[in-house]
């Protein structure tokens, strides 16, 4: 497991709590975090392996993580659950996840400085071996560069017209009809934006 789905101790504990339940529904765990606050929550993104979660499956994700964590009791404050799809500019947490979003924009952050900087947006070009490989601006003209993925702090993909057209895309070949869902489009407190995938927050 990569520091990109479970970054500090507690959070790669509780992925390997809630991690079966998970795959015992045929998803994917892609972050978990414990995020501090007068109430703690625990913020799970889930996804299918082919890409496409839907709110129901993230509903039943809430339901049968929430009995284990019930049992387990892994956290001693009160807090609450929240399951998610990764939402339409979505973490990149897997090596596999630079693959399946070739040519699509990205911003990459190493935890060392590289060449003077720990920033990276450019365009993905895929991986080769244990590197990122992704194409980027330097001095006027398109470089591809390498980055180790064990560099990686942070990555993301960049919300653009072309990567909603391909995520609705991927909704009608799933089946999903439904497209006002990509009408309303969140803003969280950072400035990021998400689709509103989300199961009902649960208490505990």
């Amino acid at each position: 497991m990569t520091d990109l789905i479970a970054k500090t101790a507690i959070d790669r504990r509780l992925a390997d709590i809630v991690g079966p339940a998970i795959e015992g529904l045929g998803l994917e765990l892609v972050r978990i975090r414990l995020m501090g606050g007068k109430t703690r929550t625990l913020q799970i993104m889930v996804d299918r392996p082919e890409g496409g979660v839907e709110v129901d499956e993230c509903a039943a994700c809430s339901t049968a993580v929430s009995a284990v964590l019930d049992v387990e009791d892994p956290i001693e404050e009160n807090y609450i659950l929240e399951v998610s799809s990764p939402g339409i500019d979505r973490p990149l947490t897997r090596l596999k996840d630079f693959d399946m979003w070739v040519d699509y924009e990205a911003r990459l952050e190493t935890t060392e400085l590289i060449d003077g900087r720990r920033r990276f947006k450019g365009v993905l070009q895929g991986t080769e071996g244990d590197e990122v490989l992704i194409e980027i601006e330097e001095g006027g003209e398109s470089v591809t560069i390498g980055l180790k993925f064990d560099w990686l702090s942070d990555a993301k993909l960049l919300l653009t017209d072309e990567l909603i057209a391909e995520v609705l895309r991927q909704r009608k070949e799933a089946g999903v009809i439904d497209e006002s869902k990509f009408d309303d489009i969140e803003e969280t407190e950072d400035g990021d934006e998400e689709d509103d995938s989300e199961a009902p927050a649960t208490k505990h």
